[in-house]
């Protein structure tokens, strides 16, 4: 699958948020990218807030525009609100859940180590990033893995109270998924609103 592998500061740039995690360069510079970058932002037009909202949410967590449109239509057609329903099938995804375990630091080395066949699911090796995990199954470091600097790294020290929607199991280097979470306990900044509206225009 095709991935986004450009500077990862410009696009956080672009935005005004770390949403790749810490970047000492958005801390520096915190303003647009390019030449007229370093000035006031511009203001945008009613669709070029809800484009970038959903630019935002695909950068985020690593999803490509086919991808994340069938999601939508997927939680368009699923009784609920829309947008959060959206929220919650991007957090069940493998990588994310192998994110939110502390598993790896960031979701690209979350992705890497599904990618490479280091997790498992429910005792199984699933190497698709975009799985989505159903509540009740347990996402683990793959036994011969565990010793893996990254994780060791990225473990420790780790908060995994943070997500009430995860249960942590030391024992296994890993966590099942309670429930589907809440959209209060998903931290991201996404206004996902904006984007159930951008795709209504379409």
């Amino acid at each position: 699958m095709a991935k986004y592998t450009g500077p990862k500061s410009r696009i956080a740039r672009r935005f005004g948020e770390a949403i790749f995690g810490a970047d000492k360069v958005l801390a520096k510079r915190n303003f647009p990218p390019g030449q007229h970058g370093n000035g006031r932002r511009r203001k945008s037009s009613e669709y070029g807030v809800m484009l970038a909202e959903k630019q935002k949410a695909k950068y985020t967590y690593g999803v490509l525009e086919r991808q994340f449109r069938n999601m939508f239509d997927k939680a368009a057609a699923t009784s609920g609100i829309t947008g959060e329903i959206l929220l919650q099938y991007l957090e069940c995804r493998l990588d994310n859940v192998v994110y939110r375990l502390g598993i790896a630091p960031t979701r690209a080395a979350a992705r890497q180590l599904v990618n490479h066949k280091h997790i498992t699911v429910d005792g199984q090796v699933v190497n698709i990033a975009s799985y989505s995990v159903k509540p009740g199954q347990l996402v683990a470091v793959r036994e011969k893995s565990k010793s893996l600097e990254v994780v060791a790294d990225s473990l420790a020290g780790f908060n995994h109270s943070k997500y009430p929607w995860i249960e942590w199991d030391e024992s296994v280097k890993g966590g099942k998924l309670l429930h589907m979470p809440e959209r209060a306990d998903i931290p991201e900044n996404i206004k996902e609103q904006l984007i159930v509206e951008l795709y209504s225009k379409n």
